[in-house]
């Protein structure tokens, strides 16, 4: 729970109430405070008389806050702040200068070392003058503002139901069963346009998708298009990076019946298929180039050429020979299940 200091009206209202007589429960209820707040204010505050004064304890709560942090350890004017200011003047990085402080032996400077990160915050705490802009331009990037440490919010754990490529069948892993897909979406100059991508795990089929834009719509409508194109049983599963256009992807899984698993963050090579892939594509979409450009005729001759190529993993067969061996495999065995069960 989070806890907030009581307020001079608060205090207030503990005088006025304690004075009146009322009770410790009923001032709690005043001011929508614990009972025992009220009661270790007044324990805390009141006089040797026993009496309770709002502005003696807003005085104390002052001094007890005041007491209670520590020194800073870069004061303007001091010396150990000015050697600091000395070595950031000789460019020298805040890492630098406190790895230059741990190994300095100065007797005048007790316990001189500080850490990078008390620099720059001495350095941007500093009021607004020439010493501070002459500071932030010693610093190698020059920023005006301190660029938050973490980087940023990471959104990938925003993606609503997703489950993990660990919860996959093991069926998967071993290509041995056709049907299952690993996608993808690459995209073009400023991240404007973009193209979806399928390849099948077993016999490294690719599919490319037009998408009018990068947004989670409308991957949901082109992969949705691209996989209904598959007989049933070429449509098992889907393996995807946590990118936010599969938002959707519980859409994607009701229109096609394939089910979807996200990989692990930063662990591309839980595609590998399709890292190889895209490889190759961009050899025919190049970065920094305007996708949208393209037909989807034009990206079915491109998917053409890279299904004609000759894989060493194959025997040098071409994946749309594989692709149609497989197929031939697994639609046998969907039209032989009922005979099997008669």
């Amino acid at each position: 729970m989070s806890y907030s200091e009581l307020s001079v009206a608060e205090r207030a209202t503990i005088q006025v109430s304690h004075a009146q007589g009322l009770s410790l429960r009923r001032i709690a209820c005043l001011i929508n405070r614990s009972p025992s707040t009220v009661s270790r204010e007044m324990r805390r505050n009141r006089d040797a008389a026993g009496s309770y004064s709002a502005r003696v304890a807003q005085q104390r709560m002052k001094v007890r806050r005041q007491a209670c942090r520590p020194m800073r350890k870069l004061l303007p004017g001091s010396e150990r702040f000015e050697l600091v200011i000395h070595m950031l003047r000789q460019r020298l990085s805040p890492e630098q200068i406190a790895g230059k402080l741990r190994s300095m032996n100065i007797p005048s400077l007790r316990d001189a070392y500080v850490c990078r990160e008390t620099i720059y915050n001495a350095i941007y705490a500093l009021p607004v003058g020439e010493l501070r802009k002459e500071l932030i331009l010693c610093l190698r990037q020059g920023k005006t503002t301190r660029r938050p440490r973490l980087g940023g919010v990471d959104r990938r754990g925003q993606i609503p139901e997703m489950v993990s490529i660990h919860l996959r069948p093991p069926e998967v892993e071993d290509r041995l069963m056709p049907g299952h897909w690993e996608g993808d979406l690459i995209k073009g100059k400023a991240n404007a346009s973009s193209v979806g991508t399928l390849v099948e795990r077993t016999s490294g089929y690719l599919m490319l998708v037009k998408m009018n834009d990068a947004t989670a719509t409308s991957a949901m409508e082109g992969f949705s298009a691209a996989l209904n194109n598959m007989p049933l049983a070429m449509r098992k599963s889907m393996t995807y990076d946590q990118g936010r256009e599969m938002a959707q992807h519980a859409e994607i899984t009701q229109r096609t019946g394939v089910a979807i698993y996200f990989c692990d963050p930063h662990s591309p090579w839980q595609r590998g298929s399709n890292e190889n892939i895209n490889g190759l594509i961009r050899q025919y979409l190049p970065k920094g180039t305007d996708l949208s450009v393209h037909s989807q005729e034009e990206l079915d001759a491109i998917a053409f050429q890279l299904n004609m190529r000759p894989r060493k993993r194959f025997d040098f067969k071409c994946p749309i020979e594989v692709m149609s061996e497989v197929m031939q495999k697994a639609l046998a065995m969907q039209y032989d299940a009922p005979a099997s069960i008669q």
